[in-house]
């Protein structure tokens, strides 16, 4: 009777095993790959973002210009890199969001802010060490590795499915759920959306305004205008001039400042489908309310030729808080958000728009900085102070939570 028991045992035991590696949960091992392919796109984008800083002054020597010239080389590779930068900053987290497991969708996500942020420090560290002819073509490595990588990856299957490819779309959902993965119900979800969708007429600029969209545009359109018009870029681009007015050493916190925007950006990434994107958006604008005022205060002292010593210490705390709160939320949340909101017959145009929104706003605000800080530089802190505590209110007030979400899941609860 034991024997028989024991006999039971040996070959149950060997089942048991045999059902626990059939249940393990496949790998998306091509997801990670497309994803790795993507941010290379962020990271070119990052290095052109941070290429002018340390080469603006050796270019102007080399070449005898003005502050004011440009000479048409230089115009027209600043205008196609900004071509570049432009389709990434959308592309890259749309194409992420449409790939990715719902499970992990805003962590992958979130690597495109990472890879920007890591691409303009490097730029920077780089930049201080090589020419600005070979920091240029340094530049074309992380392109090159996104060109030949998309010959090794499969297409958007959401964009596949809208073009009525049926057999491409199952194809490469497979491909990027692995093998053994059952992709039958979000296969039929994603095909149901899309019949649903392709009943609707083909999506124009003026159609964003209809009724049915507009409030998928008016939170992505509203978190780009917060995003920009908090202050992100002026002080991002006159870094060095805030803390040589402050009388902090300007070298030093420069590094200071892309060593904590890369690490504070990458720490957010692992938990950003854990803690969801409201909370952290919260928690970044009021980190950013802080860190305006603590700067203000700096300024403000300065101003009145108060408390001497406190005032470098005031203004490194106040940026390090607001570039480290902006990681935290503001950074990389906004993209994230839009890449998830839009209905897809109009993410297309959609996505154009915010795009065009968040980068006027970032022209507005490096241009306006400069005549701000002129103006009363204290008070141009408590502006942006104000337009960060207005964030708070339009997070609480209308952004949904999509943590969890499969992008159909967002559409019935942001456009019932």
């Amino acid at each position: 009777m034991s024997k028989a028991s024991d006999g039971s045992r040996e070959v149950r035991e060997p089942l048991v095993h045999r059902d626990m590696a059939e249940s393990k949960p496949e790998q998306p091992w091509m997801v990670y790959l497309s994803t790795f392919v993507a941010v290379c796109g962020s990271f070119a984008f990052g290095s052109c973002a941070g290429y002018s800083s340390p080469t603006q002054s050796a270019i102007r020597n080399d070449l005898s210009l003005t502050i004011a010239e440009g000479v048409v080389p230089l115009d027209l590779g600043r205008l196609a890199t900004g071509y570049g930068m432009g389709a990434f900053s959308y592309v890259v987290p749309i194409f992420i969001a449409e790939i990715a497991p719902k499970t992990f969708r805003g962590a992958l996500t979130t690597l495109n802010q990472i890879l920007i942020c890591t691409g303009v420090s490097v730029s920077f560290i780089i930049g201080t060490m090589v020419t600005w002819r070979v920091l240029a073509l340094i530049g074309i490595i992380p392109c090159a590795v996104s060109f030949l990588g998309l010959f090794c990856i499969p297409e958007s299957p959401r964009w596949l499915a809208k073009m009525g490819c049926d057999t491409e779309f199952k194809a490469a959902l497979r491909k990027l759920r692995g093998k053994k993965a059952d992709i039958s119900q979000e296969a039929a979800e994603i095909q149901d959306y899309i019949e649903t969708l392709e009943s609707l007429p083909k999506a124009k600029t003026l159609d964003l305004f209809q009724r049915r969209y507009i409030r998928s545009v008016f939170i992505a359109f509203g978190l780009m205008v917060f995003q920009q018009f908090g202050g992100i870029n002026g002080i991002c681009f006159y870094t060095s001039s805030i803390f040589e007015q402050a009388g902090f050493p300007t070298r030093l916190g420069m590094i200071t400042y892309a060593v904590l925007q890369v690490v504070i950006t990458a720490l957010n990434a692992p938990i950003v489908d854990r803690a969801g994107r409201k909370p952290l958006l919260l928690v970044s604008a009021t980190g950013l309310v802080i860190g305006c005022l603590i700067a203000a205060v700096s300024f403000y002292l300065k101003a009145h030729d108060m408390a001497h010593k406190a005032v470098p210490v005031l203004a490194v705390v106040g940026i390090m808080v607001y570039i480290g709160s902006f990681s935290a939320g503001m950074g990389a949340m906004p993209w994230v958000v839009m890449s998830e909101i839009f209905p897809i017959n109009i993410k297309g145009v959609a996505g154009g728009m915010a795009t065009l929104v968040n980068w006027f706003g970032a022209w507005a605000v490096s241009y306006t900085f400069n005549f701000l800080m002129s103006w009363s530089s204290y008070g141009t802190f408590i502006i942006y102070a104000v337009i960060n505590a207005l964030a708070i209110v339009f997070v609480i007030a209308v952004v949904p939570e999509t943590k969890g979400k499969t992008l159909e899941q967002i559409q019935v609860l942001v456009n019932p």
